[in-house]
């Protein structure tokens, strides 16, 4: 038998992909879903993508491939790492994403644990992207070959040691060829549609659990220009977040984006269209995955998971733990809460949390 991996699966074909390779290449695979909340509500408030139909299609999926698999109860440990910080940044006027909290707190954290203490070697996933060995670095996160696919921005998060135990079985494939494989090996999840939304929000819309747990945080208030007059009303700033433009409710003659949220003074200050780009951003909360011990150098900076990697100038404030990224051209503003990930070519240096933009 060979080395042995836990997979985690949510009964989607990706994943369900990434199990059946590693069993095709000598693994000893052992499958894992996990019960998180809103599974098994009964008032259609919250689901998840690897709800209990989730369960159903891995467990079918494990049966077809010879594997055990094993549900864990992760919904107390899921709540406190990942929904509730997502609630509190909402709350506090940032803009969070949760899938890189979920990466780094549960899947390559408490299931990794979980899975070094089952005598495993690796933890797998079915992301896109790579881990591939550097001289100097060790174990390096790389963007997946599929760029259309490249998921390295939702796993900066991760540290070394981290990546030391991680298998990503489809950082070489693209999508197509993921469900081809499906279709090979005659699993039934082979035309089952991606998930896009948030697992644990019911439609995506997020507003209604954040007002449940923080009901301040919906209070009305002015809408604001950048010179203080007023042009609106609000129902809270935790319903906007930066960048945004539609659903404003303010009649200015011209299209008005967010650009920042003041929960403090219960203000959305707006603005025009030339006025959401910065030239300089600050990043806190800072993981590094090589390149950790330069000061200053030009990178590439990735300020969502679609977007474009621009080129910048990153200066390290290390005592402070504060990186201060020039852009060489103006660049769309990002909502604080979230993240900076910084790319040599296709490896990731690292990220952080936007804090503020200029």
């Amino acid at each position: 038998m060979g080395q042995r991996v836990i997979v985690a699966m949510s009964g989607g074909v990706d994943s369900s992909v990434a199990a059946a390779l590693l069993r095709e290449q000598g693994y000893e695979v052992i499958g894992i879903g996990l019960r998180l909340p809103g599974m098994s509500a009964g008032d259609g408030r919250y689901r998840t993508c690897c709800g209990i139909a989730g369960m159903e299609d891995a467990r079918r999926v494990a049966q077809l491939l010879d594997i055990p698999f094993y549900v864990l109860n992760y919904e107390d440990i899921f709540d406190r790492l990942v929904i509730e910080p997502f609630c509190q940044a909402y709350a506090a006027g940032r803009t969070p994403n949760p899938c890189i909290d979920c990466n780094a707190r549960i899947k390559f954290g408490v299931l990794l644990d979980t899975a070094l203490a089952w005598g495993a070697d690796y933890l797998a996933t079915g992301h896109y992207a790579r881990v591939l060995e550097v001289p100097g670095v060790g174990a390096a996160l790389w963007m997946a070959r599929d760029r259309g696919q490249d998921q390295s921005y939702f796993l900066y998060a991760l540290t070394r040691a981290q990546l030391a135990h991680a298998l990503f079985p489809l950082g070489e494939l693209s999508k197509k060829e993921v469900r081809e494989t499906a279709r090979r090996l005659g699993l039934p999840v082979a035309e089952k549609p991606a998930s896009q939304d948030i697992c644990f929000l019911l439609s995506g819309d997020y507003r209604p659990l954040v007002a449940e747990r923080y009901p301040q945080s919906f209070s009305p208030g002015e809408i604001v220009d950048t010179a203080g007059r007023v042009l609106g009303r609000h129902a809270g700033t935790a319903a906007y977040t930066v960048g945004q433009r539609r659903r404003l409710g303010v009649a200015a003659g011209v299209p008005m984006y967010v650009l920042r949220l003041d929960p403090t003074r219960n203000r959305v200050i707006v603005g025009r269209r030339e006025q959401a780009f910065c030239r300089e951003m600050w990043v806190e909360e800072l993981n590094w995955l090589a390149n950790d011990n330069a000061s200053a150098w030009q990178c590439l900076v990735r300020t969502r998971h679609r977007g474009i990697e621009t080129p910048a100038e990153v200066h390290l404030d290390r005592q402070a733990r504060i990186a201060h990224i020039c852009f060489q051209r103006p660049h769309p503003i990002s909502a604080p809460g979230q993240a900076a990930v910084f790319y040599d070519g296709e490896m990731v240096l690292g990220g952080g949390i936007i804090t503020d933009y200029a």
